[in-house]
């Protein structure tokens, strides 16, 4: 790590929201070559500070130094002309622009008014090769997979050089493989002196890549550590302020009838086969495999998100024909989709609007046509409580909000009307231990009350410790049925890579 002077040196941060202080006299620095990473739970100020440092918040109080000069109203254009580049975790992409498209957008090369395309085709290719990402340039972002949407959004941030790099969870998409490339390429930035500011809960990365670690709690800096000396359950306990025992809560699985059969269900795109499995009230049932197996297609298809081939779909004993989302969620069906900031959330209208988009045809919500307003403010106020969002401002915009209030956000609107089927596709990715503590009690919660839940999730631990039944998908097909004493590690990763389909039964 290099010691050279500060990139940004952040003396006495302060932000407030209304009456809520998101960041109490917060010191933060940077110096060139190192890795630094930001940790702490949902609600931390771990967004503020980023957002202050990237001009998208202003700061109510104390001083900005960037390289070693005095910063007053940083604005995003500025931060990017001062060297300053930011990966979120919602992406910034242009999703009808293809890749080269976006890489270029703004700086596009142009002769004499016309753009010099081959030109840009060029510098694209080497650019897009030498940081190790295999992402085709010509295809459309919106037809990408998230996991190379993030290199793409990664690509666009290290497009101008920047000597400053922020990352906002960036391996929650990609694959081991794709974050060991991430991983080789931050470590030839350190080499050529880049800082980089590292937001992560994942304990493995911290330890690999942190040079030091500061540690945020309500707002406030706990402390600032090395990466190399620090545990686990030091920082888990930083974090949260106390000793953290057991992540997962005990669940008591009470199988009851069969309330989400799938039988035989294909995806129109072939992303799907034949899929049949069956998920009962009272139980969590995994959905396991790796990242483009299909398992995160299979909620979206019984939701009617996308087209079907082939296949039935039953609720509660009763096939159902009209494969909607409105229809679906009539009959007690919620899906919670992966990508909250593209399919799950508009970003930029209130919390309580969010919470409440599902629920708006409920007679004690929008009766005779009008829309009651102090009943959905008091049913969304209640339904934020219960998933402990902090700061709880219904008429904030979400995007003011961190990724795991986010997430609790999307997730409210399962419990604003009578749902009696969970689909959830990868409910922790991008938050921290507290949140992901929080939503895992929410499931136990919703299991015990007799819900049926159908959890996709590429975190093996997450899949073995709370579901009672497994299955396991490889390329796109289910090639086991995982119960009682199978449920293991090493089942679940024998199928994997394509056991047989002998015992995938339902």
């Amino acid at each position: 790590m290099a010691t050279d002077q500060k990139l940004i040196d952040l003396t006495g941060i302060t932000k407030r929201y209304g009456p809520s202080l998101a960041l109490d006299g917060v010191d933060f620095d940077l110096v060139p070559g190192e890795i630094h990473v930001l940790f702490g739970e949902n609600g931390a100020g771990k967004s503020t500070l980023i957002n202050v440092i990237t001009g998208n918040v202003q700061r109510d109080s104390g001083t900005y130094r960037l390289a070693g000069e005095p910063v007053e109203g940083m604005t995003p254009q500025g931060a990017r002309q001062s060297g300053i580049a930011a990966v979120f975790q919602e992406f910034s992409l242009i999703p009808d622009l293809t890749v080269e498209q976006n890489l270029f957008l703004g700086r596009e090369r142009k002769v004499r008014g016309f753009l010099k395309h081959a030109e840009m085709r060029r510098e694209a290719r080497t650019f897009i090769e030498g940081l190790g990402f295999d992402v085709p340039l010509d295809r459309l972002v919106e037809d990408l997979p998230r996991a190379q949407r993030q290199m793409v959004e990664i690509a666009k941030a290290l497009f101008d050089r920047a000597r400053i790099l922020i990352l906002d969870e960036p391996t929650a998409s990609l694959t081991d493989t794709d974050a060991d490339t991430l991983f080789k390429l931050l470590a030839g930035l350190k080499a050529e002196g880049v800082g980089i500011v590292y937001v992560s809960h994942r304990m493995r990365e911290i330890r690999q890549l942190a040079d030091r670690v500061t540690v945020l709690r309500g707002g406030k800096k706990v402390a600032t550590v090395a990466g190399s000396g620090v545990t686990e359950a030091q920082l888990v306990e930083m974090m949260v302020g106390r000793p953290v025992g057991d992540l997962y809560p005990k669940i008591a699985h009470a199988p009851g009838k069969v309330m989400l059969e799938v039988a035989g269900l294909s995806s129109a795109d072939a992303r799907v086969r034949d899929v049949s499995l069956k998920v009962r009230a009272g139980e969590i049932v995994g959905l396991a495999g790796l990242v483009g197996c299909g398992k995160g297609e299979v909620g979206r298809l019984v939701f009617g998100l996308d087209a079907v081939s082939g296949g039935r779909v039953f609720i509660d004993g009763v096939e159902t024909r009209a494969a909607n989302p409105a229809a679906m969620l009539r009959e007690g069906v919620c899906y919670f989709p992966a990508d909250r900031g593209t399919d799950g959330l508009a970003p930029n209208r209130p919390i309580r609007e969010n919470a409440s988009a599902a629920a708006l045809d409920l007679a004690e919500i929008a009766g005779g046509g009008w829309l009651r307003r102090n009943v959905e403010a008091a049913k969304v106020r209640k339904v934020l409580e219960k998933l402990r969002v902090r700061p709880l401002l219904p008429e904030q915009t979400v995007s003011q909000f961190s990724g795991g209030n986010r997430q609790k956000i999307m997730l409210a609107r399962g419990l604003m009307r009578d749902i009696k089927i969970f689909l959830f596709d990868e409910p922790t990715v991008g938050i921290d231990v507290g949140a992901k503590a929080e939503i895992y009690e929410l499931l136990r919660d919703l299991t015990q009350a007799g819900a049926a839940i159908l959890l996709v999730s590429s975190e093996l631990p997450e899949i073995l410790n709370l579901s009672n039944r497994i299955y396991v998908m490889h390329e796109g097909e289910i090639v086991t049925h995982l119960e009682g004493e199978r449920r293991t590690e090493a089942e679940i990763l024998s199928g994997f890579f394509g056991k047989s389909r002998t015992d995938a039964a339902a």
